[in-house]
């Protein structure tokens, strides 16, 4: 392994030094003069007929506890190898693809954008149908503002590609896939959103949404989370996961991608010393906090693997579907 001068990749680096040949790895080069790797992993079941389930952070480079909380749980599966013989029987059932660190190049130069300035989650070619906040909601004017979305026609920017290509090459043809991008930046409360968040309307796959989320609060009835579209609280220009999602909303298949958006305001109002700081604004500073991040949301990701496993179990068929969908319009958009 070659040390970086990024923390997280040599992190990262390390997880797949100790995964071995149970680690299948790819990688690309970001954009930027350093052309960091762009690290997609994945172990289980290759077979295109089992479910899946995907793990993504640090789409933005401020956010570096998203991808600090996708490396410890890879990590802690990698170590889980050498002696669980129950994941070994899980991952003979399921496919778990992980892309830590979609925007190393930012994470190093500390911004929120790649180096061409892009903000990669308003980078797809997918436009709001109402109005969007200023800036905040994707902006076309220029790369020195933030929220930027790239030249109008111009090719999605190489970590964007290398995620959408993840998504197509393990995700998207499978009979279920779950996905879950590790965020951070808003709020006193962390949420898992859903698409839409270019559109008010609901998802092709609302019912299956709000089934999976029901089994979800009744094994863990003390969880965290506000459950919601993200519609609910603003609209966006260049969403990827609603490009992926409306490519894949017509297959065979389900496709449910999510967001963990952790809730750093809370963190502020903690230590309000963070606001000396830009990092400060979307990471824990102080070791104790961060490693209780850390711990806080593996029941969700070991949920989510369960879940995967399990999907025929909760996946609502027949007028089940009709009943599912009516209490989640009851819940997210009335």
């Amino acid at each position: 392994m070659t040390a970086t001068s990024l923390p997280e990749l040599d992190d990262l680096q390390r997880v797949l030094d100790i995964g071995g040949s149970h680690l299948e790895v790819r990688h690309t080069a970001s954009a930027g003069p350093r052309a960091l790797p762009v690290y997609t992993v994945a172990l289980g079941n290759p077979a295109p007929d089992v479910p899946a389930v995907g793990f993504f952070g640090g789409v933005h480079g401020l956010e570096r506890i998203g991808s600090q909380v996708v490396i410890a749980w890879l990590h802690s599966l990698v170590a889980r190898l050498r002696w669980d013989a129950t994941l070994h029987r899980q991952l003979e059932q399921v496919r778990l693809v992980f892309m830590p660190i979609v925007n190393p190049e930012g994470m190093l130069r500390g911004t929120r954008a790649n180096a061409a300035g892009v903000d990669l989650m308003r980078n797809a070619p997918v436009d709001a149908l109402d109005p969007v906040p200023p800036l905040v909601g994707g902006q076309r004017t220029s790369a020195g503002l933030p929220w930027y979305r790239g030249r109008l026609g111009a090719p999605m920017e190489p970590e964007s590609a290398a995620l959408c290509a993840c998504v197509a090459r393990e995700l998207q043809a499978r009979p279920c896939s779950l996905v879950l991008d590790c965020h951070s930046g808003f709020g006193l409360r962390d949420r898992l959103w859903f698409p839409f968040a270019h559109s008010r309307r609901a998802i092709a796959h609302l019912a299956e949404m709000h089934a999976l989320q029901l089994a979800f609060e009744e094994s863990h009835p003390n969880h965290p989370y506000v459950v919601e579209p993200q519609s609910r609280q603003y609209l966006a220009h260049g969403d990827l996961w609603d490009h992926l999602y409306l490519q894949s909303s017509d297959g065979p298949g389900v496709f449910l991608p999510m967001t963990l958006e952790m809730g750093s305001w809370l963190w502020v109002k903690k230590n309000p010393r963070q606001l000396l700081s830009r990092a400060g604004l979307f990471n824990p500073v102080l070791l104790h906090r961060r490693q209780r991040v850390l711990r806080r949301h593996f029941p969700l990701f070991d949920f989510l693997v369960r879940a995967g496993l399990a999907a025929r179990e909760w996946l609502p068929p027949g007028d089940d579907r009709e009943r599912h969908r009516q209490a989640a319009v009851e819940r997210w958009y009335r």
